[in-house]
């Protein structure tokens, strides 16, 4: 069943035989035997890829509770080789500050835990949660999305650009924009804007990266809008004065997965902690539940 749960998340088995230290045949066997004794296919051909039937869904998700229920009793009782396994979604924003101060402070009160840390889009760090493919996540929301997870902190948005280039570019005709691929709350935030203000722009570059996003900024590709949040001093944040649109402000919620363990959820209470001491020292608005 752990072949068949990490095949899955990896979206490989040839993936799933390398992070858990078998050969790629000991994995098709593993999934062979659970046919075998389902009585009937739990994967289809897809390309290259396999891809669950109805009936692989359903295992899958018992799967997952068993495999959650194993590794706590196996920590619990302090027996076998298992680790309590833990998959945590976080925005590349906190990866810098959040994330490792998060692992510390729970690496020192808990041990023989395997920490899976995913940076993730905000479209799919919901779904993930939901469905059992990450035990908890941070990610960002539009302000009132209620019944999402837990509220952490509100958090403005401004427009940023390379410092001494911010005031000649914000003054072009078609404001040249660094934006996320799509979809991206940020980059629907600043788009609604201009489109409301009836400004005219251009996409100068697009990047699934943050670091891609900070460095086409500081290269003076083009103008971006995030939360003020370890921002690199190489950026300065464009004043009102300018005449750029205000964007909207963004939500910072926690989610948890209903069959979080109790190792993920012990996680989950040291994450909190530190994102919420660690976002309260910079210029937001924090909103402790």
């Amino acid at each position: 069943m752990r072949s068949m749960v990490v095949g899955v998340e990896l979206g490989s088995f040839t993936r799933a035989a390398s992070e858990l230290g078998r050969s790629q045949s000991a994995i098709s066997m593993h999934i062979k035997k659970l046919e075998d004794r389902a009585g009937k296919p739990l994967f289809t051909r897809q390309g290259r890829g396999l891809v669950p039937t109805e009936s692989g869904e359903q295992l899958l998700s018992y799967a997952r509770k068993i495999i959650a229920l194993n590794d706590e009793a196996a920590v619990a009782l302090s027996v076998g080789e298992s680790e309590s396994y833990i998959k945590l979604g976080l925005p590349q924003d906190f990866f810098d500050a959040i994330l490792p101060k998060t692992i510390k402070e729970f690496t020192s009160v808990v041990e023989n835990v395997h920490v899976d840390v995913r940076a993730g889009r905000n479209f799919a760090l919901e779904e993930d949660v939901y469905s059992g493919r990450l035990d908890a996540a941070i990610a960002f929301f539009p302000v009132g999305s209620k019944g999402h997870g837990e509220l952490l902190f509100q958090m403005p948005t401004y427009w940023f650009a390379g410092r001494g280039h911010g005031q000649r570019q914000a003054t072009l005709k078609r404001l040249p924009l660094v934006l996320f691929d799509h979809p991206c709350l940020f980059r629907t935030n600043a788009l609604r804007a201009l489109e409301q203000d009836q400004r005219r722009w251009r996409v100068a570059l697009t990047t699934p990266s943050l670091s891609g996003i900070w460095s086409a900024v500081q290269a003076n590709q083009g103008l971006t809008s995030r939360t003020p949040y370890r921002v690199p001093q190489e950026l300065e944040r464009l004043p009102v004065g300018l005449g750029l649109p205000a964007t909207e402000p963004i939500e910072v919620r926690l989610l948890v997965s209903e069959r979080a363990s109790p190792a993920s959820l012990a996680l989950c209470k040291v994450l909190r902690k530190v994102a919420l001491r660690e976002l309260s020292q910079h210029e937001l608005e924090a909103v402790v539940a």
